[in-house]
């Protein structure tokens, strides 16, 4: 076979053949609601400016989480270190503990953002009830939970959440994502 008809016969079947990747398609993710949280909130303490913007640290002070399989309490104790940039986004870093009904305690660490027109984000600074259509509040959580336990799934899931603020607390709605 001549080089040249050799190339022609290796385009053709290039550009026939469909790459393995090309015959299945990963899943489109889905999501399922886990539990609403109300998690009730100490007054900022303000660190200050910092290298990386203006630093506060909100404490957590307790609430309650309630869905389908699982309900509980928050337990006071952690809190939220925030980063708040220029823009007046505020990059949200928050630890705490949950206690289900039946005794078994939850570790979760939950970051994300809150940001917003600089309108929108003084009246939230003053403890207004803004509609959370007017800001962007999401979070991507991380649980750990005792091995075994009916929670073990949590330690096996990627979950999101969605949130209000509130003047002294927050609103998150958990979904794990399918």
């Amino acid at each position: 076979m001549k080089p040249s008809t050799l190339l022609l016969a290796v385009l053709i079947f290039t550009v026939g053949a469909q790459p393995a990747f090309a015959q299945h398609e990963p899943p489109k993710p889905g999501l399922e609601f886990i539990f609403e949280a109300t998690v009730t909130l100490d007054p900022p303490r303000e660190v200050g400016i910092t290298k990386y913007g203006k630093r506060r640290i909100i404490g957590i002070n307790g609430g309650t989480f309630n869905g389908p399989n699982i309900k509980g309490v928050v337990l006071p104790g952690g809190a939220d270190w925030q980063t708040v940039r220029q823009d007046g986004t505020a990059d949200l870093v928050a630890n705490y503990s949950l206690q289900t009904d039946d005794g078994v305690i939850i570790y979760i660490q939950n970051e994300g953002i809150r940001t917003a027109s600089p309108e929108v984000l003084a009246r939230l600074a003053k403890g207004e009830d803004v509609p959370p259509s007017e800001y962007y509040m999401r979070t991507s959580a991380k649980f750990e939970v005792e091995t075994g336990s009916p929670y073990d799934w949590l330690n096996k899931a990627v979950v999101i959440s969605t949130g209000i603020r509130r003047a002294n607390s927050v609103i998150l709605h958990f979904y794990k994502v399918l």
